[in-house]
Order: C-alpha cells, then structure tokens, then sequence
C-alpha cells in the first residue's frame, strides 16, 4: 500500500479504451502505471516516449495492491489505450512571469480559483496547443524537449529583444528566447510564435526587428501571430499600458503587410499573420482565403472570421434555392465582432426565407469596456443586455463563451440560469460556419 501513496493523484488510470492493448490485457480504471521499461514515468510526455517501441515492459499496480509485469509487443507508436485520472500525470507548471500585459493579473476579485491559475507548462504546449514563454523551464527541460523532439511548440515570444522581454516579463531568464529557439532550429523542431503586441512597447521598429530574427529561423519557426494586447479595468497599481485605437492599429496592418510581401518574395510565405482584432478594429477587408496559408494559428483568432464566413458561404451555396425558416433569433456577440456577424447575417437571411436574425453585439461590463471579443463575454452581461426579449425562438451563442466542455460562463453562471432569467432557449454553437447553417437545418 505503500507504494499507491508514491503514485496518488499522478499516473492513476481512470479510463481504458475498449479493444485497446490495455483491455485485452485486463487493466482497469483505478489501476496504477508504475513503470515502463524499468523507468518511472514522471508525466504524460514521459509516457508518450516509452510507449513508442515496438516491446516494452509495464509494471501496473492493481487496485487490490498486487504488481503485474507485462511483455508488450505492439506497433511502432501503437498506443497502449490508456487515459490517467490527470491527463498530465504531474501538476501543470506556474508561470513565474509577471508580464505587464498579463490578463489573469486584470481579473476582478473572487472569481474560480482556478481562472487565477497561470500555467506557463511545455507539456500543454505539446499536448494542447497552449503557448510558453520558455522563461520557466532549465536546461534539463529544454534537453528533454529537444530528445524527446516535442513538436510543433507554441511559444510566445513578444520581443527577441533580450533586455525589452525581460522588462516585458519581468523575469530576468526572459532574454535568452532567442538561443533557445536557434537550439530548436538546428533540432528540427517546428515551432510557432505568438506577439503579443502592446502599444509603444514592442510595435513599431521592435515589431520589426522581432519578426526579422524570427524569420532567419524559418521553417523552423513556421508563423507568428500578432495580437493586439487585451486591457480591463481592473488595472489597479499595474503597468500603465492602453488598448490599440483604430489609427494604431491600421500602422500594425500596414507594417505586418509590408513585412508579409517580404516574406513572400523572398522565403514563399507570408510567415507572419494579424489577428483578427486588428481588422475588426478598423473595418479594414479580411485577407483572402488562401492568404492565411492553411490557418495554422486558428485557435490564435487568426483568421477565424474568414474561415468562419468561408464556410458559411459554402453551406449556404448548398442548401439550394428553396428554402424556408420561420423562426427569430437573437445572435449574441462581442462588440468587436458585430459589424462582421451582420454580414453573416444578411447572407443567411438572403438565402433562408422568412428567417429573421437580429445581432446583438453584448457590451463588456463585467472586465470593462475596452474588452470586445465575444469569447469573454459573461451570462451576468447578456441577462442585463437581453432583458425583455419577447417572441424569439433563441439566442445563439458561440461556445467561446463557455468553459471549455461546460455550461459555465465565466462568472459561474450557466445557460440554464439565463434561460430562466430571460424566458428564451440559449443554443451555444461552435465557431464554425458550417455548424452555423447546420442550426437552421434542424430547426
């Protein structure tokens, strides 16, 4: 018993997939992964490392105490269908950090303990597309990253500058991004960068050279995204920093335009890309479809919108010419977003007869109103928005309001305590245009 004290909360199992190597050979939830190959498994990448062989050994504990020692044979990277009760194995990594732009420290009091909570963990990074900053991790780690050959990498670099990140971090490690990624490079590792842009901080002639040393890395480095930076105002006794206004943020495209030509001339990509924010903010045309060159920084907000409305023009083209909807919704969005989901709009009710969509861009008065994306809208906003509704069939929501694989909003509220507060269905709706038309398929 002793040893199931060692192994608590860590490499527990808590699901085996039917069929898989691991239910043939009689593992159950609550069973304890103890070794592989005669080594202890620290985390999950770890476990994804030993298990790449053609033959290992297990050691499992079972629940009951006894160890199993099992000879595997399987294919080369076969999983063994195995998930653990913490799909790390290890406790995710704090950041140490203190940017000046970060957004957790511009929470307002007594939110989930857990939205307080800063991780700054490789392993997210690999496992689910989180970005790093690197400054967290030792030498050690940055080995295991490189022998392990965890790839792609999501890293967010803000400034190769040494002395501007560490005074962007605040941490004292932050400046030596650029060697670390150079490492990266001759390891063949693919990575993709992140910039968090901030108003006379790192734009302008530092945006420049930022991305000047990240492209004498590429295809290592594969794109970097640039996204404006994001102020609420809960902002007592930090950094003084503002929002980018629409005239800043046409100089960003333009900069991030010119250097994209550049790119593409000299290296055939575009390399780096503007989130969508910045075009929301000065109602400048998206680039074209095949100008995101694969929408490698989706989950970034780059390029969302276009891909978004791409596919609601294809779905829209095959529904026909003969269709009728009578039903009312209300889209809810953020402010950023309402000039764009109009257009949405008007494309479906050109299509759809007798559908009737009103958009209804959600004021941010809960972190302020500087804070426009719909993703950070909360149910308490949208009750005092929406009140009074009469004769709507719904709300649509996106699911970027919502805790991921939940019905919570950020404020603990959940869908069903606003229809009950409104008197109207809330239907959340992945941010997908196709799932969008689907909705008024099935209606």
């Amino acid at each position: 018993m002793e040893l199931r004290n060692i192994h608590e909360n860590r490499n527990i199992i808590e699901k085996v997939v039917e069929g898989s190597i691991a239910d043939e050979l009689e593992i159950e939830p609550g069973d304890v992964l103890v070794s592989i190959n005669g080594s202890n498994v620290k985390d999950i990448i770890d476990y994804k490392f030993l298990i790449s062989d053609e033959y290992i050994e297990v050691e499992i504990e079972k629940k009951d105490g006894e160890i199993w020692e099992l000879e595997i044979e399987k294919e080369f990277d076969e999983d063994l269908g195995i998930e653990f009760t913490n799909p790390l194995i290890d406790k995710a990594r704090s950041c140490r950090n203190k940017c000046i732009f970060c957004f957790i420290d511009q929470l307002p009091p007594n939110m989930r303990e857990t939205l307080y909570f800063k991780d700054d963990d490789s392993r997210l990074s690999f496992l689910q597309g989180n970005f790093v900053t690197l400054t967290n991790m030792t030498d050690e780690e940055i080995d295991r990253i490189i022998a392990y050959r965890l790839s792609p990498i999501n890293v967010s670099v803000h400034t190769t500058n040494p002395d501007l990140r560490v005074k962007m971090l605040n941490n004292k490690n932050a400046g030596k991004i650029f060697p670390i990624l150079k490492r990266f490079k001759e390891a063949n590792l693919t990575v993709n960068c992140q910039i968090v842009l901030v108003p006379r901080v790192n734009d302008g002639k530092e945006l420049e050279r930022t991305l000047e040393d990240l492209s004498s890395l590429y295809p290592s480095v594969k794109s970097v995204a640039v996204v404006p930076v994001g102020v609420t105002k809960y902002r007592e006794k930090l950094y003084k920093l503002k929002p980018f206004n629409k005239e800043e943020s046409k100089e960003v495209l333009s900069l991030i335009e010119r250097e994209q030509n550049k790119f593409l001339e000299h290296m055939g990509t575009r390399f780096v890309f503007a989130s969508d924010e910045f075009y929301a903010m000065t109602n400048k045309k998206l680039p074209s479809y095949e100008a995101y060159e694969g929408f490698t920084q989706l989950e970034n907000g780059v390029g969302l919108m276009k891909s978004f409305e791409y596919e609601v023009d294809m779905e829209l083209e095959k529904l026909g010419n003969n269709v009728e909807l009578n039903k009312k919704y209300i889209i809810a969005t953020g402010t950023l977003a309402k000039d764009f989901m109009d257009r949405i709009k008007d494309k479906t009710m050109k299509k759809i007869r007798n559908l009737n969509l009103n958009v209804i861009a959600i004021e941010n008065d809960f972190f302020g109103r500087t804070i426009t994306v719909s993703g950070l809208i909360t149910g308490q906003d949208i009750i005092s928005q929406l009140e009074g509704l009469k004769n709507v069939d719904g709300i649509i929501i996106p699911k970027s309001m919502l805790r991921k694989d939940s019905d919570v909003f950020l404020d603990d509220l959940t869908i069903k305590d606003i229809e009950n507060r409104l008197m109207v269905k809330i239907i959340p709706v992945e941010v997908s245009g196709k799932k969008f038309i689907n909705l008024f398929r099935k209606s």
